[in-house]
């Protein structure tokens, strides 16, 4: 196996654990975790191709930085929401801020 086929199946399985995350993780902490570990297996086969193939290599590692870089604003606002759901409701799990009630307006 080649060198550039070892990175894409370990881009392949960090967006794997990423999706399996996001299925059966019931915080908002984990969530976003998950979401960081489908963009880290994104960035890390930019990057592998860029190294790997006769592309160029500033391409790549700009497209990487683009890609940390949403990664980091993405992390700020989910923080941030997250903060924002747990002083409003009091915990941050997803059954217990997923339905809104009629009578009282606010997420149970």
């Amino acid at each position: 196996m080649s060198a550039l086929t070892l990175f894409f199946l370990a881009s392949l399985l960090l967006l794997a654990l990423g999706l399996v995350g996001l299925i059966t993780r019931r915080t908002l902490v984990g969530l976003l975790i998950s979401v960081e570990l489908m963009l880290n297996g994104a960035g890390l086969s930019i990057v592998a191709a860029a190294k790997l193939t006769p592309s160029s290599d500033i391409h790549g590692q700009l497209s990487a930085l683009f890609v940390m870089g949403l990664a980091a604003a993405e992390a700020t606002l989910v923080l941030a929401m997250i903060i924002v759901v747990q002083k409003r409701f009091g915990q941050v799990t997803t059954e217990e801020i997923s339905s809104i009630n009629p009578k009282t307006d606010k997420i149970i």
